[in-house]
């Protein structure tokens, strides 16, 4: 914590009060600790379309999977429905969202990706 005082009591050796100063403390700057931001789960859901090792590449691409993992949550979004890619601060999750959905359309395929609260 850091704290930021001025000298106590005047030239005289009295104590002199202003307002908000209490014994010459005339602030104190206090380091608070950041809140930490609410996360979101990226989820990615099944279609009868996009071919599973479309699903795999993105995996790959965008969550930084290896293929093991990947192929994984692909399986699991196939016989699930709906399967969690990763967990991020909002920002983070949003931009991945539309990075998956804008490569799905660069592709022509109808893969579908959301986010919710953590």
């Amino acid at each position: 914590m850091t704290e930021i005082m001025a000298g106590h009591g005047g030239e005289d050796g009295g104590d002199h009060h202003g307002e908000g100063d209490q014994d010459g403390l005339v602030g104190i700057a206090t380091r608070a600790r950041p809140k930490k931001p609410s996360m979101f789960r990226v989820l990615m859901l099944n279609d009868d379309y996009t071919p599973m090792e479309f699903v795999v590449m993105v995996l790959k691409r965008f969550f930084h999977m290896d293929l093991e993992q990947a192929t994984r949550v692909m399986l699991h979004v196939h016989q699930r429905g709906v399967g969690v890619c990763g967990v991020f601060p909002y920002e983070i999750a949003e931009t991945k969202v539309n990075q998956v959905m804008d490569f799905a359309k660069q592709n022509q395929h109808p893969l579908r990706c959301t986010l919710e609260k953590a």
